[in-house]
């Protein structure tokens, strides 16, 4: 199996960057944390008329005929920039729903009790009936819970790792950056020695991540995909916290991006369904083959 990116992945993963760089940078994740709830539909039109939903719709539908590994380089991207809406939702429903593909229309999905951003969908996939609305640790994710849940696609969990990678990778970033840039005693605080390790840290916690999800995107095995599910939350939850840590207690403050990203990071965890049903299923599969 290849694992390595190829010209054309690299090419499609620098694509994205640029195109959410240019449309949902600092100022626009500003001003859509300012507006809770508020869908931006011109960016949600542009994301389909990039082919971004319709990535592995085949090219004889409309679409754009790549794979899985490519989605998750694409997902990978939206996590890094913290991109709000129904993404996994609304590139699941590109074959099915009329305007999905294009961005047209807003998908959500019911999935282990939760659904997020209801009240802006234009279609709903699952029942939501007595859906009642929470309070979301993340202003960027407007939250209901609905008495029936339904199991999450494997597809729809590796995606959500592919997210939960591009956060964590974006943490860490931010941490090294700062690290290098805030001054203690005279020196960059990335010459301490507790704050080398943090960054160390986060950034094997996050290749490691990187690994299993690319491999499960070429494998699409559900138990590589667990496995990466478990790697990915992991690097995203512990890598925010410790991208918190170096930044100290302007980290908490909204001048900074920082705690978006934890707080994202738990809603993941929770879309993903329960994480103890993935350690099962993956702990099951090592003992059936185990000597």
């Amino acid at each position: 199996m290849r694992f390595q990116l190829t010209d054309d992945q690299r090419a499609l993963r620098d694509g994205v960057r640029e195109l959410l760089t240019r449309r949902f940078g600092a100022e626009a994740l500003r001003a859509a944390v300012d507006a809770p709830g508020r869908l931006d539909r011109a960016l949600w039109r542009e994301l389909g008329a990039a082919g971004f939903f319709a990535l592995r719709l085949p090219e004889t539908e409309g679409g754009v005929g790549l794979g899985l590994p490519e989605a998750v380089l694409a997902f990978e991207e939206a996590g890094r920039a913290l991109l709000p809406g129904p993404l996994v939702a609304t590139h699941l429903a590109a074959g099915d729903v009329p305007g999905a593909a294009t961005g047209e229309a807003v998908v959500t999905a019911v999935g282990n009790g939760l659904v997020e951003w209801l009240a802006a969908a234009d279609v709903v996939r699952g029942d939501a009936a007595g859906a009642v609305p929470l309070r979301s640790v993340d202003p960027l994710t407007p939250l209901h819970r609905v008495p029936l849940a339904r199991a999450v696609d494997p597809v729809a969990v590796l995606l959500t790792a592919a997210e939960q990678l591009g956060g964590a990778t974006r943490a860490c970033e931010l941490a090294v950056q700062h690290a290098r840039a805030r001054e203690q005693f005279g020196q960059p605080i990335g010459a301490f020695q507790a704050v080398k390790h943090l960054c160390a840290e986060m950034l094997v916690r996050t290749e490691t991540a990187r690994t299993a999800v690319y491999a499960a995107a070429v494998t699409a095995d559900p138990v590589d995909i667990d496995a990466a599910r478990l790697l990915a939350d992991e690097a995203a939850v512990h890598g925010a916290r410790d991208c918190l840590q170096v930044h100290g207690g302007m980290g908490f403050t909204w001048e900074f991006e920082v705690h978006l990203h934890l707080k994202r990071a738990w809603v993941r965890t929770h879309r993903s369904g329960d994480a103890t049903d993935s350690e099962e299923r993956l702990a099951a599969e090592l003992l059936a083959h185990a000597t």
